[in-house]
């Protein structure tokens, strides 16, 4: 998958399009990923026991990782991320519009 856990995403399509939100985490094999504060959902909840808070709980729920772009902290815009071979071997990801390692 191209987005990881902490990187910078914007939504490119749905009912969120154009947010930017940081990745909480991913699920590769499902090929989704929770991003904050986009395709959030409320759910009522009862308090189960006691001191635990009740009421509408908002949660973000997953977005296919297709609908998301990653967006580079140096230039600010989405892009998809490229990949380099450092000298010492280590592949690195790499931004395809400024040059600057993600």
């Amino acid at each position: 998958m191209h987005i990881k856990t902490n990187d910078t995403v914007i939504v490119l399509s749905g009912r969120d399009k154009g947010k930017q939100g940081k990745v909480l985490s991913v699920n590769p094999k499902a090929k989704k990923a929770i991003v904050e504060g986009v395709s959030v959902a409320k759910r009522h909840t009862k308090p189960r026991r006691e001191g635990e808070p009740g009421g509408i709980i908002s949660k973000e729920t997953p977005i296919y990782a297709s609908k998301l772009m990653r967006v580079c902290p140096k230039c600010d815009e989405p892009t998809k991320p490229a990949h380099n071979f450092k000298a010492d071997g280590k592949k690195v990801r790499v931004c395809k519009k400024c040059g600057a390692e993600i």
